[in-house]
């Protein structure tokens, strides 16, 4: 059964009435007797929570992930004072 909110067009006092989908609205206020309406809202947002969906919620993690740091091409340059600037000298 839904909840309702109605709001005086009198007093402009507002409350929630909890009532099954086929009864009839409410026609008084019960602060002052006055007439009220129903008000409609656009409902509540949809809400997702979570590490993620669709796609990393359905899928392994890669064995490779980038934050592993990638391993340089053995250096070619036998040449001993390439040691300094090769990137494949960084072990």
């Amino acid at each position: 059964m839904p909840t309702y909110e109605y709001e005086c067009e009198e007093c402009e006092h507002i409350f929630e009435k909890f009532q099954g989908i086929n009864d009839d609205p409410l026609k008084k206020c019960p602060e002052c007797a006055g007439k009220v309406r129903r008000v409609i809202h656009g409902g509540a947002g949809l809400v997702f929570k979570g590490s993620g969906f669709y796609i990393t919620d359905s899928r392994n993690k890669r064995s490779g992930s980038s934050s592993q740091k990638k391993s340089a091409p053995p250096c070619k340059n036998e040449n001993a004072s390439c040691a300094d600037s090769c990137p494949a000298a960084d072990n």
